[in-house]
Protein backbone atom coordinates (compact mmCIF):
# COMPACT_ATOMS: atom_id res chain seq x y z
CA UNK A 1 0.00 0.00 0.00
CA UNK A 2 1.32 3.46 -0.64
CA UNK A 3 -0.46 6.53 0.02
CA UNK A 4 0.90 10.08 -1.11
CA UNK A 5 -0.77 13.19 0.64
CA UNK A 6 -1.04 16.89 -0.17
CA UNK A 7 -2.72 20.13 0.86
CA UNK A 8 -6.37 20.78 -2.09
CA UNK A 9 -7.72 24.40 -1.18
CA UNK A 10 -7.11 24.51 2.60
CA UNK A 11 -7.91 21.04 3.35
CA UNK A 12 -6.16 17.86 3.64
CA UNK A 13 -6.02 15.14 -0.01
CA UNK A 14 -5.04 12.12 -0.06
CA UNK A 15 -4.32 9.37 -2.54
CA UNK A 16 -4.10 5.69 -1.80
CA UNK A 17 -3.39 2.50 -3.96
CA UNK A 18 -2.30 -1.01 -3.06
CA UNK A 19 -5.67 -1.74 -0.74
CA UNK A 20 -8.31 -1.89 -2.63
CA UNK A 21 -9.31 -3.21 -6.28
CA UNK A 22 -5.97 -4.58 -6.87
CA UNK A 23 -6.89 -6.67 -9.56
CA UNK A 24 -8.12 -3.41 -11.60
CA UNK A 25 -4.94 -2.50 -14.12
CA UNK A 26 -4.92 0.97 -11.71
CA UNK A 27 -7.34 1.65 -8.86
CA UNK A 28 -6.84 4.10 -5.84
CA UNK A 29 -8.59 5.77 -3.26
CA UNK A 30 -9.09 9.72 -3.02
CA UNK A 31 -10.00 11.16 0.19
CA UNK A 32 -10.70 14.56 0.88
CA UNK A 33 -11.98 15.53 4.01
CA UNK A 34 -13.96 12.99 4.78
CA UNK A 35 -15.46 12.57 1.47
CA UNK A 36 -13.77 9.55 0.15
CA UNK A 37 -14.09 7.63 -3.67
CA UNK A 38 -12.81 4.63 -5.05
CA UNK A 39 -11.86 4.70 -8.84
CA UNK A 40 -10.58 2.19 -10.93
CA UNK A 41 -9.51 1.80 -14.63
CA UNK A 42 -9.21 -1.35 -17.39
CA UNK A 43 -8.89 -1.95 -20.39
CA UNK A 44 -9.38 -5.13 -22.67
CA UNK A 45 -5.72 -6.75 -24.15
CA UNK A 46 -6.71 -6.09 -27.79
CA UNK A 47 -8.08 -3.08 -29.64
CA UNK A 48 -11.55 -2.93 -29.87
CA UNK A 49 -12.64 -5.13 -33.68
CA UNK A 50 -13.94 -2.19 -36.60
CA UNK A 51 -13.56 1.16 -34.49
CA UNK A 52 -11.46 4.26 -35.39
CA UNK A 53 -12.35 6.09 -32.37
CA UNK A 54 -11.12 5.51 -28.50
CA UNK A 55 -14.18 3.66 -26.82
CA UNK A 56 -13.66 5.10 -23.33
CA UNK A 57 -16.51 4.56 -21.05
CA UNK A 58 -16.95 6.49 -17.60
CA UNK A 59 -19.58 5.21 -14.40
CA UNK A 60 -19.18 7.72 -11.44
CA UNK A 61 -21.96 6.19 -9.28
CA UNK A 62 -23.18 7.32 -5.77
CA UNK A 63 -23.52 4.32 -3.24
CA UNK A 64 -26.29 5.67 -0.47
CA UNK A 65 -24.47 4.48 2.82
CA UNK A 66 -21.83 6.73 1.79
CA UNK A 67 -24.39 9.33 3.15
CA UNK A 68 -25.47 6.79 5.75
CA UNK A 69 -28.91 6.54 4.08
CA UNK A 70 -31.40 4.00 2.67
CA UNK A 71 -32.16 4.55 -0.63
CA UNK A 72 -35.94 5.14 -1.36
CA UNK A 73 -38.14 3.17 -3.86
CA UNK A 74 -39.78 -0.10 -3.42
CA UNK A 75 -36.43 -1.68 -4.41
CA UNK A 76 -34.17 -0.42 -1.46
CA UNK A 77 -30.98 -0.40 -3.59
CA UNK A 78 -29.22 1.52 -6.06
CA UNK A 79 -30.86 1.49 -9.33
CA UNK A 80 -30.74 3.49 -13.02
CA UNK A 81 -27.80 6.15 -12.53
CA UNK A 82 -29.35 9.26 -11.53
CA UNK A 83 -28.95 12.45 -13.40
CA UNK A 84 -26.06 13.61 -11.14
CA UNK A 85 -24.48 10.64 -11.31
CA UNK A 86 -24.97 10.82 -15.18
CA UNK A 87 -23.36 14.53 -15.30
CA UNK A 88 -21.02 13.28 -13.18
CA UNK A 89 -19.83 10.57 -15.53
CA UNK A 90 -19.36 13.45 -18.55
CA UNK A 91 -17.72 15.60 -16.27
CA UNK A 92 -14.95 12.89 -15.60
CA UNK A 93 -15.33 11.53 -19.35
CA UNK A 94 -14.80 15.01 -21.25
CA UNK A 95 -11.45 15.91 -20.11
CA UNK A 96 -10.00 12.56 -19.94
CA UNK A 97 -11.62 11.64 -23.35
CA UNK A 98 -8.76 13.89 -25.77
CA UNK A 99 -5.60 12.65 -23.88
CA UNK A 100 -5.75 9.23 -24.95
CA UNK A 101 -2.86 8.83 -27.88
CA UNK A 102 -3.90 8.60 -31.26
CA UNK A 103 -4.56 4.87 -32.23
CA UNK A 104 -5.18 3.65 -28.88
CA UNK A 105 -9.28 1.77 -29.71
CA UNK A 106 -8.95 -0.80 -26.66
CA UNK A 107 -12.01 -0.96 -25.00
CA UNK A 108 -11.41 1.24 -21.54
CA UNK A 109 -13.48 1.60 -18.68
CA UNK A 110 -13.31 4.16 -15.92
CA UNK A 111 -15.36 3.67 -12.48
CA UNK A 112 -15.78 6.07 -9.64
CA UNK A 113 -17.48 4.93 -6.61
CA UNK A 114 -18.55 7.27 -3.66
CA UNK A 115 -17.88 5.53 -0.73
CA UNK A 116 -18.45 8.50 1.85
CA UNK A 117 -19.17 11.89 1.45
CA UNK A 118 -18.99 14.92 4.08
CA UNK A 119 -21.56 17.12 2.36
CA UNK A 120 -18.44 19.85 2.38
CA UNK A 121 -16.15 17.97 0.02
CA UNK A 122 -17.42 17.69 -3.74
CA UNK A 123 -16.80 13.76 -4.49
CA UNK A 124 -16.86 14.84 -8.29
CA UNK A 125 -13.54 16.72 -7.56
CA UNK A 126 -12.02 13.40 -5.79
CA UNK A 127 -12.75 11.36 -8.82
CA UNK A 128 -12.04 13.34 -11.12
CA UNK A 129 -8.94 13.09 -10.07
CA UNK A 130 -8.92 9.67 -8.77
CA UNK A 131 -9.56 8.64 -12.34
CA UNK A 132 -6.04 10.41 -14.14
CA UNK A 133 -4.29 8.88 -10.75
CA UNK A 134 -5.21 5.77 -11.78
CA UNK A 135 -4.93 5.72 -15.58
CA UNK A 136 -1.58 7.32 -14.40
CA UNK A 137 -0.28 4.53 -12.57
CA UNK A 138 -1.65 1.77 -14.89
CA UNK A 139 -0.31 0.48 -18.33
CA UNK A 140 -3.03 2.39 -20.35
CA UNK A 141 -1.28 5.37 -22.11
CA UNK A 142 -2.29 8.98 -21.18
CA UNK A 143 -1.09 12.38 -21.60
CA UNK A 144 -1.98 13.81 -17.85
CA UNK A 145 -2.40 13.86 -15.13
CA UNK A 146 -5.16 16.41 -14.62
CA UNK A 147 -6.77 17.59 -11.48
CA UNK A 148 -10.26 18.97 -11.04
CA UNK A 149 -11.73 22.45 -9.49
CA UNK A 150 -14.46 24.29 -8.61
CA UNK A 151 -14.05 28.33 -8.46
CA UNK A 152 -16.47 30.22 -6.54
CA UNK A 153 -16.15 34.06 -6.58
CA UNK A 154 -17.99 35.39 -2.69
CA UNK A 155 -17.43 38.72 -1.24
CA UNK A 156 -15.13 39.89 -4.44
CA UNK A 157 -13.10 36.88 -3.42
CA UNK A 158 -11.79 33.96 -5.82
CA UNK A 159 -12.57 30.79 -3.96
CA UNK A 160 -10.87 27.38 -4.46
CA UNK A 161 -13.12 23.88 -3.96
CA UNK A 162 -16.01 26.66 -2.03
CA UNK A 163 -18.34 24.20 0.21
CA UNK A 164 -22.01 23.98 -0.42
CA UNK A 165 -22.89 26.51 1.68
CA UNK A 166 -20.50 28.94 0.27
CA UNK A 167 -21.79 28.26 -3.28
CA UNK A 168 -24.91 29.52 -2.59
CA UNK A 169 -23.52 32.72 -2.15
CA UNK A 170 -21.53 32.89 -4.67
CA UNK A 171 -21.33 35.13 -8.01
CA UNK A 172 -20.05 32.25 -10.18
CA UNK A 173 -20.09 28.53 -10.16
CA UNK A 174 -17.10 26.98 -12.08
CA UNK A 175 -15.67 23.65 -12.48
CA UNK A 176 -12.51 22.94 -14.62
CA UNK A 177 -9.98 20.04 -15.59
CA UNK A 178 -7.17 20.99 -16.63
CA UNK A 179 -3.13 19.81 -16.63
CA UNK A 180 -0.06 21.58 -15.75
CA UNK A 181 0.22 23.19 -18.87
CA UNK A 182 -3.37 23.99 -20.11
CA UNK A 183 -7.10 24.37 -19.30
CA UNK A 184 -9.08 20.95 -20.89
CA UNK A 185 -12.38 21.71 -19.71
CA UNK A 186 -14.74 24.39 -18.08
CA UNK A 187 -18.35 23.68 -16.81
CA UNK A 188 -19.76 27.04 -15.07
CA UNK A 189 -23.18 28.85 -14.04
CA UNK A 190 -23.08 32.26 -13.25
CA UNK A 191 -25.01 34.83 -11.84
CA UNK A 192 -24.34 37.53 -14.71
CA UNK A 193 -20.86 37.41 -14.34
CA UNK A 194 -18.79 39.55 -16.86
CA UNK A 195 -16.05 37.79 -19.30
CA UNK A 196 -13.42 39.99 -17.11
CA UNK A 197 -14.15 37.60 -14.23
CA UNK A 198 -14.32 34.62 -15.65
CA UNK A 199 -10.55 34.67 -17.67
CA UNK A 200 -9.48 35.85 -14.05
CA UNK A 201 -11.49 32.77 -12.40
CA UNK A 202 -9.83 30.51 -15.36
CA UNK A 203 -6.15 31.56 -14.14
CA UNK A 204 -7.05 31.36 -10.88
CA UNK A 205 -8.31 27.81 -11.21
CA UNK A 206 -4.84 26.73 -13.53
CA UNK A 207 -2.75 27.91 -10.76
CA UNK A 208 -4.62 26.38 -8.03
CA UNK A 209 -4.66 22.75 -9.09
CA UNK A 210 -1.05 22.86 -9.97
CA UNK A 211 -0.18 21.17 -6.33
CA UNK A 212 -2.41 17.83 -7.11
CA UNK A 213 -0.72 17.74 -10.51
CA UNK A 214 2.66 17.71 -9.45
CA UNK A 215 1.44 15.10 -6.47
CA UNK A 216 0.29 12.91 -9.26
CA UNK A 217 3.34 13.46 -11.46
CA UNK A 218 5.36 11.87 -8.31
CA UNK A 219 2.81 9.22 -7.91
CA UNK A 220 3.26 7.39 -11.18
CA UNK A 221 7.00 8.02 -11.62
CA UNK A 222 7.29 5.94 -8.69
CA UNK A 223 4.54 3.28 -8.76
CA UNK A 224 3.50 4.07 -12.62
CA UNK A 225 3.89 0.55 -14.62
CA UNK A 226 5.40 0.99 -18.09
CA UNK A 227 3.00 2.06 -20.79
CA UNK A 228 1.47 -0.29 -23.46
CA UNK A 229 2.97 0.77 -26.88
CA UNK A 230 0.45 1.93 -29.68
CA UNK A 231 1.72 2.41 -33.00
CA UNK A 232 -0.83 4.13 -35.23
CA UNK A 233 -1.54 3.30 -38.37
CA UNK A 234 1.01 3.67 -40.86
CA UNK A 235 0.58 6.31 -43.44
CA UNK A 236 0.53 5.04 -47.29
CA UNK A 237 2.31 8.17 -48.68
CA UNK A 238 1.06 6.73 -52.40
CA UNK A 239 -2.48 6.07 -51.36
CA UNK A 240 -2.51 9.22 -49.98
CA UNK A 241 -1.27 11.18 -53.05
CA UNK A 242 -4.10 9.15 -55.36
CA UNK A 243 -6.98 10.06 -52.80
CA UNK A 244 -5.95 13.39 -53.02
CA UNK A 245 -5.43 13.50 -56.91
CA UNK A 246 -8.31 12.45 -57.32
CA UNK A 247 -10.96 13.98 -54.27
CA UNK A 248 -9.32 17.21 -53.72
CA UNK A 249 -10.89 19.65 -56.30
CA UNK A 250 -14.01 18.50 -56.14
CA UNK A 251 -14.45 17.90 -52.27
CA UNK A 252 -13.19 21.21 -52.37
CA UNK A 253 -15.98 22.24 -54.19
CA UNK A 254 -18.31 19.94 -52.22
CA UNK A 255 -16.97 21.67 -48.67
CA UNK A 256 -18.65 25.16 -50.07
CA UNK A 257 -22.54 24.01 -50.70
CA UNK A 258 -24.00 25.78 -47.86
CA UNK A 259 -27.03 23.60 -47.28
CA UNK A 260 -25.94 20.57 -45.12
CA UNK A 261 -27.83 17.77 -46.69
CA UNK A 262 -26.41 18.69 -50.14
CA UNK A 263 -22.98 19.40 -48.68
CA UNK A 264 -23.07 15.72 -46.72
CA UNK A 265 -24.74 13.94 -50.13
CA UNK A 266 -22.08 15.78 -52.88
CA UNK A 267 -18.85 14.61 -50.43
CA UNK A 268 -20.65 10.75 -49.63
CA UNK A 269 -20.84 10.79 -53.40
CA UNK A 270 -17.38 12.28 -53.99
CA UNK A 271 -15.56 9.73 -51.46
CA UNK A 272 -17.94 6.81 -53.38
CA UNK A 273 -16.56 7.60 -56.38
CA UNK A 274 -13.02 7.87 -54.80
CA UNK A 275 -13.17 4.35 -53.29
CA UNK A 276 -14.65 2.81 -56.81
CA UNK A 277 -11.97 4.34 -58.70
CA UNK A 278 -8.94 2.79 -56.27
CA UNK A 279 -10.71 -0.82 -55.61
CA UNK A 280 -9.00 -2.19 -58.30
CA UNK A 281 -5.66 -1.49 -57.72
CA UNK A 282 -6.29 -1.53 -54.13
CA UNK A 283 -8.56 -4.13 -52.82
CA UNK A 284 -9.52 -4.71 -49.84
CA UNK A 285 -8.27 -1.07 -48.37
CA UNK A 286 -11.68 0.93 -48.32
CA UNK A 287 -11.19 1.24 -44.56
CA UNK A 288 -8.16 2.93 -44.85
CA UNK A 289 -9.17 5.06 -47.91
CA UNK A 290 -11.94 6.40 -45.65
CA UNK A 291 -9.69 7.49 -43.22
CA UNK A 292 -7.22 8.92 -45.46
CA UNK A 293 -10.85 10.97 -47.33
CA UNK A 294 -11.48 11.59 -43.42
CA UNK A 295 -8.22 13.78 -42.85
CA UNK A 296 -8.34 14.89 -46.71
CA UNK A 297 -11.60 16.57 -45.75
CA UNK A 298 -10.37 17.88 -42.45
CA UNK A 299 -7.04 19.80 -43.67
CA UNK A 300 -9.45 21.10 -46.58
CA UNK A 301 -12.13 22.38 -44.28
CA UNK A 302 -9.33 24.01 -41.64
CA UNK A 303 -7.39 25.68 -44.29
CA UNK A 304 -10.72 27.36 -46.00
CA UNK A 305 -10.77 29.27 -42.67
CA UNK A 306 -7.70 29.83 -41.92
CA UNK A 307 -6.50 31.62 -45.37
CA UNK A 308 -9.42 32.60 -47.07
CA UNK A 309 -11.91 33.44 -43.90
CA UNK A 310 -14.78 31.34 -45.69
CA UNK A 311 -16.60 28.72 -43.88
CA UNK A 312 -18.51 25.49 -45.21
CA UNK A 313 -21.40 27.99 -45.87
CA UNK A 314 -19.71 30.98 -46.97
CA UNK A 315 -20.10 33.11 -43.53
CA UNK A 316 -17.18 35.04 -42.42
CA UNK A 317 -15.97 34.03 -38.76
CA UNK A 318 -18.49 36.33 -36.76
CA UNK A 319 -21.25 35.73 -38.85
CA UNK A 320 -24.71 34.79 -37.13
CA UNK A 321 -26.76 32.54 -39.54
CA UNK A 322 -30.46 33.76 -39.91
CA UNK A 323 -32.58 33.75 -37.34
CA UNK A 324 -36.66 33.63 -36.56
CA UNK A 325 -37.97 33.99 -33.40
CA UNK A 326 -42.05 32.31 -33.56
CA UNK A 327 -44.13 32.19 -30.31
CA UNK A 328 -48.11 31.03 -29.53
CA UNK A 329 -47.87 28.12 -32.16
CA UNK A 330 -49.05 25.81 -29.71
CA UNK A 331 -52.69 26.41 -28.94
CA UNK A 332 -52.97 24.50 -25.67
CA UNK A 333 -49.69 24.69 -23.74
CA UNK A 334 -48.65 27.56 -20.97
CA UNK A 335 -46.41 28.89 -23.89
CA UNK A 336 -44.84 27.65 -26.96
CA UNK A 337 -40.95 29.19 -29.12
CA UNK A 338 -40.04 27.62 -32.20
CA UNK A 339 -36.52 29.32 -32.34
CA UNK A 340 -34.76 28.45 -36.05
CA UNK A 341 -31.17 29.26 -36.59
CA UNK A 342 -29.82 28.45 -39.73
CA UNK A 343 -30.09 24.60 -39.49
CA UNK A 344 -30.96 24.49 -36.19
CA UNK A 345 -34.14 24.46 -35.01
CA UNK A 346 -35.83 23.93 -31.39
CA UNK A 347 -39.73 23.74 -30.34
CA UNK A 348 -39.78 24.36 -26.80
CA UNK A 349 -42.93 24.49 -25.05
CA UNK A 350 -43.42 25.64 -21.37
CA UNK A 351 -45.82 23.70 -18.66
CA UNK A 352 -46.70 25.44 -15.58
CA UNK A 353 -47.83 22.81 -12.43
CA UNK A 354 -48.30 23.65 -8.67
CA UNK A 355 -46.07 22.47 -5.87
CA UNK A 356 -47.56 19.04 -5.83
CA UNK A 357 -45.58 19.03 -9.63
CA UNK A 358 -41.93 19.78 -7.87
CA UNK A 359 -39.94 16.77 -8.34
CA UNK A 360 -38.53 15.49 -5.52
CA UNK A 361 -34.70 13.50 -5.33
CA UNK A 362 -33.00 11.30 -3.57
CA UNK A 363 -29.97 12.51 -3.48
CA UNK A 364 -26.84 12.15 -0.96
CA UNK A 365 -27.03 15.19 0.89
CA UNK A 366 -30.80 14.37 1.51
CA UNK A 367 -34.37 14.96 -0.07
CA UNK A 368 -34.26 17.73 -2.74
CA UNK A 369 -37.06 19.58 -4.38
CA UNK A 370 -36.64 21.39 -7.70
CA UNK A 371 -39.31 23.68 -8.82
CA UNK A 372 -37.54 24.67 -12.57
CA UNK A 373 -37.02 21.64 -14.86
CA UNK A 374 -35.93 21.69 -18.34
CA UNK A 375 -35.21 18.36 -20.13
CA UNK A 376 -33.88 18.27 -24.05
CA UNK A 377 -34.93 15.79 -26.43
CA UNK A 378 -32.49 14.80 -29.70
CA UNK A 379 -35.34 12.69 -32.37
CA UNK A 380 -33.31 11.10 -34.59
CA UNK A 381 -35.05 12.84 -37.87
CA UNK A 382 -33.49 16.08 -36.57
CA UNK A 383 -30.78 14.90 -38.45
CA UNK A 384 -32.43 12.91 -41.24
CA UNK A 385 -31.40 9.59 -39.28
CA UNK A 386 -33.27 6.48 -38.39
CA UNK A 387 -32.75 5.08 -34.83
CA UNK A 388 -35.09 2.99 -31.78
CA UNK A 389 -36.86 5.84 -29.41
CA UNK A 390 -35.08 5.21 -26.18
CA UNK A 391 -35.25 7.13 -22.37
CA UNK A 392 -32.68 10.39 -22.84
CA UNK A 393 -28.66 9.37 -23.05
CA UNK A 394 -25.91 10.71 -21.60
CA UNK A 395 -25.81 13.68 -24.20
CA UNK A 396 -29.57 14.58 -23.73
CA UNK A 397 -29.24 15.41 -20.28
CA UNK A 398 -25.66 16.75 -20.28
CA UNK A 399 -26.96 19.29 -23.06
CA UNK A 400 -31.01 19.84 -20.86
CA UNK A 401 -28.74 20.05 -17.96
CA UNK A 402 -26.34 23.06 -19.38
CA UNK A 403 -29.68 25.18 -20.87
CA UNK A 404 -31.04 24.77 -17.37
CA UNK A 405 -28.53 26.36 -15.53
CA UNK A 406 -28.60 29.23 -18.37
CA UNK A 407 -32.18 29.34 -18.03
CA UNK A 408 -32.67 29.51 -14.29
CA UNK A 409 -30.59 32.64 -13.49
CA UNK A 410 -33.78 34.46 -15.11
CA UNK A 411 -36.30 33.23 -13.30
CA UNK A 412 -38.76 35.12 -10.96
CA UNK A 413 -36.96 34.25 -7.39
CA UNK A 414 -40.00 34.96 -4.88
CA UNK A 415 -43.55 35.24 -5.28
CA UNK A 416 -44.00 33.27 -8.52
CA UNK A 417 -45.69 30.19 -6.71
CA UNK A 418 -45.55 27.72 -9.90
CA UNK A 419 -43.57 24.90 -10.46
CA UNK A 420 -42.09 25.21 -14.46
CA UNK A 421 -40.66 22.60 -16.99
CA UNK A 422 -39.80 23.36 -20.13
CA UNK A 423 -39.02 20.83 -22.56
CA UNK A 424 -36.94 21.55 -25.78
CA UNK A 425 -37.69 19.19 -28.99
CA UNK A 426 -35.04 19.48 -31.29
CA UNK A 427 -36.58 19.59 -34.87
CA UNK A 428 -33.54 19.95 -37.14
CA UNK A 429 -29.78 19.65 -36.22
CA UNK A 430 -26.64 21.17 -37.70
CA UNK A 431 -24.56 23.28 -34.95
CA UNK A 432 -25.59 24.02 -31.12
CA UNK A 433 -28.80 22.70 -30.28
CA UNK A 434 -28.35 23.24 -26.57
CA UNK A 435 -28.16 26.93 -26.99
CA UNK A 436 -31.05 27.14 -29.58
CA UNK A 437 -32.56 25.25 -26.68
CA UNK A 438 -31.49 28.33 -24.05
CA UNK A 439 -33.42 30.77 -26.65
CA UNK A 440 -36.34 28.90 -27.42
CA UNK A 441 -36.82 28.56 -23.32
CA UNK A 442 -35.82 32.13 -23.12
CA UNK A 443 -39.03 32.78 -25.95
CA UNK A 444 -41.29 30.14 -24.60
CA UNK A 445 -41.37 31.20 -20.62
CA UNK A 446 -42.10 35.06 -22.02
CA UNK A 447 -45.10 33.13 -24.21
CA UNK A 448 -46.20 31.51 -21.02
CA UNK A 449 -46.45 34.81 -18.63
CA UNK A 450 -43.49 33.86 -16.33
CA UNK A 451 -42.04 37.09 -15.17
CA UNK A 452 -38.72 36.35 -16.00
CA UNK A 453 -35.87 39.02 -16.06
CA UNK A 454 -35.38 39.36 -19.18
CA UNK A 455 -34.07 37.39 -22.23
CA UNK A 456 -30.77 34.66 -22.74
CA UNK A 457 -29.11 33.82 -25.42
CA UNK A 458 -26.50 31.20 -26.20
CA UNK A 459 -24.16 30.87 -29.13
CA UNK A 460 -21.75 28.50 -30.05
CA UNK A 461 -18.25 29.47 -30.40
CA UNK A 462 -15.07 27.57 -32.41
CA UNK A 463 -10.66 27.67 -32.87
CA UNK A 464 -9.29 26.85 -35.80
CA UNK A 465 -4.96 27.18 -34.73
CA UNK A 466 -2.88 26.18 -37.65
CA UNK A 467 0.60 26.71 -36.16
CA UNK A 468 1.06 30.77 -35.35
CA UNK A 469 -2.34 31.56 -37.25
CA UNK A 470 -6.02 31.45 -35.21
CA UNK A 471 -9.41 31.79 -36.10
CA UNK A 472 -12.14 32.04 -33.80
CA UNK A 473 -15.74 31.28 -35.35
CA UNK A 474 -19.44 32.58 -34.20
CA UNK A 475 -21.93 30.21 -33.91
CA UNK A 476 -20.58 26.91 -35.49
CA UNK A 477 -21.87 24.37 -37.16
CA UNK A 478 -21.73 20.40 -36.68
CA UNK A 479 -18.81 19.97 -39.01
CA UNK A 480 -16.83 22.92 -37.39
CA UNK A 481 -17.14 21.45 -33.84
CA UNK A 482 -16.44 18.22 -35.11
CA UNK A 483 -13.31 19.17 -37.08
CA UNK A 484 -12.34 22.29 -34.58
CA UNK A 485 -10.43 22.89 -32.01
CA UNK A 486 -12.51 24.25 -29.16
CA UNK A 487 -16.05 23.62 -28.20
CA UNK A 488 -16.96 26.63 -26.26
CA UNK A 489 -20.55 27.73 -25.54
CA UNK A 490 -21.25 31.14 -23.55
CA UNK A 491 -25.30 31.77 -22.52
CA UNK A 492 -26.00 35.07 -20.68
CA UNK A 493 -28.23 37.94 -20.55
CA UNK A 494 -27.43 41.90 -21.91
CA UNK A 495 -26.36 41.93 -18.08
CA UNK A 496 -23.87 39.12 -18.18
CA UNK A 497 -22.86 35.34 -18.97
CA UNK A 498 -25.24 32.85 -16.66
CA UNK A 499 -23.43 29.50 -17.98
CA UNK A 500 -20.14 28.16 -20.05
CA UNK A 501 -19.46 25.09 -21.36
CA UNK A 502 -16.04 24.34 -22.77
CA UNK A 503 -14.03 21.65 -24.25
CA UNK A 504 -10.33 22.44 -25.80
CA UNK A 505 -8.86 19.21 -27.70
CA UNK A 506 -5.42 21.10 -28.11
CA UNK A 507 -2.71 22.64 -25.98
CA UNK A 508 -1.65 26.10 -26.01
CA UNK A 509 -4.92 28.14 -25.80
CA UNK A 510 -4.01 31.13 -23.98
CA UNK A 511 -5.68 33.40 -21.54
CA UNK A 512 -5.51 35.94 -24.02
CA UNK A 513 -7.08 34.16 -26.61
CA UNK A 514 -9.79 32.72 -24.01
CA UNK A 515 -10.42 36.36 -23.45
CA UNK A 516 -10.96 37.27 -27.25
CA UNK A 517 -13.22 33.88 -27.37
CA UNK A 518 -15.69 35.63 -24.70
CA UNK A 519 -15.91 39.05 -26.24
CA UNK A 520 -16.37 37.40 -30.09
CA UNK A 521 -19.37 35.58 -28.10
CA UNK A 522 -20.39 38.32 -26.01
CA UNK A 523 -21.07 40.17 -29.54
CA UNK A 524 -22.68 37.42 -30.90
CA UNK A 525 -25.23 36.72 -27.93
CA UNK A 526 -26.11 40.90 -28.18
CA UNK A 527 -26.72 40.36 -31.68
CA UNK A 528 -29.23 36.97 -31.12
CA UNK A 529 -31.22 38.73 -28.13
CA UNK A 530 -31.69 41.53 -30.30
CA UNK A 531 -33.25 39.00 -32.85
CA UNK A 532 -35.52 37.52 -29.83
CA UNK A 533 -36.73 40.46 -28.95
CA UNK A 534 -38.60 40.76 -31.96
CA UNK A 535 -40.40 38.02 -31.54
CA UNK A 536 -41.11 38.80 -27.92
CA UNK A 537 -39.86 41.66 -25.79
CA UNK A 538 -41.28 41.25 -22.44
CA UNK A 539 -43.54 38.43 -20.69
CA UNK A 540 -47.10 38.42 -21.41
CA UNK A 541 -49.13 39.99 -19.26
CA UNK A 542 -51.32 37.15 -18.42
CA UNK A 543 -50.80 33.46 -17.64
CA UNK A 544 -52.38 31.42 -20.69
CA UNK A 545 -55.57 30.69 -19.98
CA UNK A 546 -55.06 26.72 -19.55
CA UNK A 547 -52.22 27.17 -16.74
CA UNK A 548 -53.61 26.66 -13.21
CA UNK A 549 -54.47 29.45 -11.25
CA UNK A 550 -53.38 29.89 -7.43
CA UNK A 551 -54.21 31.87 -4.71
CA UNK A 552 -52.05 32.15 -1.58
CA UNK A 553 -54.36 33.07 1.80
CA UNK A 554 -52.30 33.57 5.22
CA UNK A 555 -54.52 33.01 7.74
CA UNK A 556 -53.79 33.92 11.57
CA UNK A 557 -51.76 32.57 13.90
CA UNK A 558 -55.00 31.53 16.19
CA UNK A 559 -57.00 30.75 13.73
CA UNK A 560 -54.82 27.58 11.89
CA UNK A 561 -56.47 25.12 14.23
CA UNK A 562 -60.18 25.87 12.61
CA UNK A 563 -58.00 25.51 8.95
CA UNK A 564 -56.48 22.15 10.01
CA UNK A 565 -58.90 20.91 12.66
CA UNK A 566 -58.24 18.39 15.20
CA UNK A 567 -55.31 16.20 13.90
CA UNK A 568 -56.00 17.69 10.96
CA UNK A 569 -58.88 16.37 9.63
CA UNK A 570 -59.84 19.37 8.08
CA UNK A 571 -56.72 19.34 6.35
CA UNK A 572 -56.80 15.65 4.79
CA UNK A 573 -60.35 16.57 3.84
CA UNK A 574 -60.35 19.93 1.77
CA UNK A 575 -56.49 18.83 0.53
CA UNK A 576 -58.32 17.69 -2.95
CA UNK A 577 -61.51 18.68 -4.08
CA UNK A 578 -62.20 17.45 -7.12
CA UNK A 579 -66.17 18.09 -7.56
CA UNK A 580 -64.42 21.99 -7.98
CA UNK A 581 -61.24 21.29 -9.45
CA UNK A 582 -59.69 22.62 -6.78
CA UNK A 583 -56.62 21.30 -4.96
CA UNK A 584 -55.22 23.00 -1.22
CA UNK A 585 -52.00 23.18 0.19
CA UNK A 586 -51.96 24.14 3.70
CA UNK A 587 -47.91 25.62 5.09
CA UNK A 588 -47.46 26.59 8.25
CA UNK A 589 -45.00 29.57 8.13
CA UNK A 590 -43.72 31.66 11.10
CA UNK A 591 -45.02 35.32 9.58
Amino acid sequence: MSKYETTYAGRPLTIETGRMARQAHGSCTVRYGDTVVLVTACRNDAPAVGVDFMPLTVNYTEMTYAAGKIPGGFFKREGRPSEKEVLGSRLIDRPLRPLFPEGYYNETQVIATVLSVDQENEPEIAAMIGASAAIGISDIPFGGPIAGIRVGYINGELVANPSLKQLKESQIDLFVAGSDGSIIMVEAGAKFASEELLVKALAFAQSEMQGVIELQKRMASELGKPKMAVKPAAADPELEAKVKELAAGRLKDALRIPVKQERYATAGAVKDETKAALAEAYPGREKEIDSIYGDLKYNLMREMVVSEGKRVDGRGPRDIRPITCDVGLLPRTHGSALFTRGETQAMVATTLGTSEDEQKIDALSGWEYKTFMLHYNFPPFSVGEVKILRGPGRREIGHGALAERAVNKILPQEGFPYTIRVVSDILESNGSSSMATVCGASLSLMDAGVPTLGHVAGIAMGLIKEGDKVVILSDILGDEDHLGDMDFKVAGTADGVTALQMDIKISGVTAELLKDALEQAREGRLHILGKMREGIETPRAELSAYAPRITTIYVKQERIKDVIGPGGTEHQGHHTRDDAGVKIDIDTLAR
